[in-house]
């Protein structure tokens, strides 16, 4: 009897480690694994890294990912850590189309005094 008595703190310490770590952790890796396989193009995506961008292009293991009108990162699809905006059924428009202030370049034209 006084040798299960010793194991029963370590049971609680295991116990209490299970609920607190892996639990939460393995959670996190479906919520993540599920976010990953629902990617669809036009999906306006967040990576690991804080980088925002709309994916042009899907693969198995990598994306083309669009950070601004005409620039393009092939990235791995577990770089994807949130999505922010699910695709429009029918809508193939990639990036933005409020480009009123924009140069022929892509870049910001110069500021209008008047507004």
């Amino acid at each position: 009897m006084d040798g299960v008595a010793g194991l029963v703190p370590f049971l609680l310490i295991a116990l209490v480690f299970y609920f607190l770590i892996i639990r939460p952790q393995r959670n996190r890796q479906k919520a993540l694994a599920s976010t990953q396989s629902t990617l669809g193009v036009g999906s306006e995506v967040m990576l690991g890294s804080g980088i925002y961008g709309t994916v042009a292009s899907l693969d198995d293991e990598t994306l083309m990912l669009e950070l601004s009108p005409g620039t393009h990162v092939k990235v791995a699809r577990q770089a994807v850590v949130k999505v922010i905006d699910e695709p429009v059924p029918g809508d193939d428009r990639i990036g933005s189309d409020d480009r009123d202030d924009r140069g022929d370049d892509g870049l910001p034209g110069p500021a209008d005094p008047h507004q």
